[in-house]
């Protein structure tokens, strides 16, 4: 499952839209769009922003690993 994927399916989960999420990281709903269709990747002060509100690695984003719960 890539970035974008995983990234829909978290937002998803809670039930937000683009722009719901978007807001609550500060970026712009197009960036967030392009982060979930795979056409840019997030910084990493983003990733660890979306890491804190959804309650998994950077690692489970990232792909490195595919154990989504925190320690």
């Amino acid at each position: 499952m890539t970035f974008g994927e995983k990234l829909q399916e978290l937002r998803k989960a809670r039930g937000w839209s683009q722009e719901e999420l978007a807001g609550q990281i500060h970026v712009s709903r197009q960036a967030l769009s392009k982060w979930e269709s795979g056409g840019a990747v997030p910084d990493t002060e983003n990733i660890i922003a979306l890491s804190r509100l959804f309650g998994v690695t950077t690692d489970y984003l990232l792909g490195v690993t595919e154990n989504k719960k925190r320690p």
